[in-house]
């Protein structure tokens, strides 16, 4: 990152590039996990699967792998894989014919559903014994100074600015009704080691920041980006650990 305040400002002008290019990955364990709980192999169905983070690494575990997302700039930017196919769908409208899929997944993408409608869609496409996994990460967390100075930020900065559906990401999805036979889920997390520009990079997709924008609230975001550039010790470029919780609700139809 530059002594300027230019480039941090750049930041917070990204896409739908920025996001396939700093959003976290999910550890191999979670798509793993969610395999070796599915009755076969046959097919997983992402939804809501974004830039398709998830959706790749179903595919080293399925023998097809279905993403399905209704943002065009998103499935622009997905990552491919000779075992996946995206498709422009809701969550409410699978193109997918009845009791075909092992496993349904919707990945840091369920608070934007229409649940019961979202629900039926998954009792009528999954098989008999198909895992379904609701899966989010929460806040995420930094050590230190910075890390203090980003949870205020966080909750008390950029937080009047995220929508109303943000509070079930940050609870894990506890509070959504879950008709299913509820399995227990591991503990995982999810782990980076990033450069401030890759933080910031990361916190330029928010919705919130999005919003913020549209707003003219820049100002917030900038006073952070100058704020956390000083707290971050030493070089621009040196990385520090940043940790997500993953949280899951999984059940079986």
């Amino acid at each position: 990152m530059s002594d300027t305040s230019g480039t941090s400002r750049n930041w917070f002008a990204q896409g739908g590039q920025a996001y396939a290019r700093f959003r976290p990955e999910y550890p191999p364990e979670l798509a793993r996990y969610l395999a070796a709980l599915s009755p076969d192999a046959a097919l997983a169905v992402d939804v809501g699967c974004g830039n398709g983070q998830l959706t790749r690494q179903l595919a080293d575990h399925f023998d097809r792998v279905i993403g399905l997302d209704p943002s065009a700039d998103q499935l622009a930017h997905a990552l491919p894989h000779v075992r996946v196919r995206y498709a422009g769908a809701s969550a409410e409208h699978m193109p997918l014919p009845d009791g075909c899929a092992s496993l349904v997944t919707a990945a840091q993408a369920a608070h934007w559903f229409d649940l019961p409608r979202f629900h039926a869609e998954v009792r009528r496409v999954a098989r008999k014994g198909a895992v379904v996994a609701l899966v989010s990460y929460g806040v995420l967390w930094l050590d230190g100074p910075a890390g203090e100075r980003f949870m205020h930020f966080y909750r008390d900065e950029i937080g009047p600015f995220w929508p109303p559906e943000r509070r079930l990401v940050d609870s894990g999805y506890a509070d959504l009704p879950f008709p299913y036979t509820e399995q227990p889920a591991p503990a995982l997390h999810i782990r980076q080691d990033w450069t401030l520009d890759e933080l910031l990079g990361y916190i330029a997709t928010w919705s919130a920041v999005h919003r913020a924008r549209e707003t003219g609230q820049d100002g917030i975001l900038h006073r952070f980006a100058d704020d956390l550039k000083s707290l971050w010790g030493g070089d621009a470029l040196l990385r520090r650990e940043v940790r997500w919780p993953i949280r899951m609700r999984v059940g079986i139809v």
